[in-house]
């Protein structure tokens, strides 16, 4: 399975948990941290809670290996790393706060439209 691959089972499993403005950065020749970054955000700490968890659960169903996920308890701002896709899954009302849109600008966004739309 390739990064696009997974970007595509994390944006579908953070969609069937009704998140909100999903967009997707790719970070190639930008970051070494991935290939992309996936950003989302949830209405309630129950709701990026399932988000999270969807996206665990799609990537095991994939084989794909979550290296970490750091702040599920606190459900502020949730990070899933599955290694060349890294998932951040904000509380509404911290997304705006770290605006990691602005932070990472010079990131194309990638079209998840069609993806999503499936």
């Amino acid at each position: 399975m390739n990064e696009r691959d997974i970007l595509t089972t994390v944006a579908k499993a953070a969609d069937s948990k009704r998140a909100e403005d999903v967009i997707a950065l790719n970070m190639k020749g930008i970051s070494l941290i991935a290939d992309y970054f996936l950003i989302c955000h949830g209405n309630s700490d129950k709701q990026v809670q399932a988000i999270a968890r969807e996206i665990k659960e799609k990537a095991a169903e994939m084989d794909v290996y979550v290296e970490r996920i750091e702040g599920f308890d606190e459900a502020r701002w949730v990070l899933i790393d599955l290694g060349d896709v890294v998932a951040h899954v904000f509380h509404k009302d911290e997304r705006g706060y770290y605006n990691l849109e602005r932070l990472w600008g010079d990131a194309p966004i990638e079209d998840l439209t069609s993806e999503l739309n499936q």
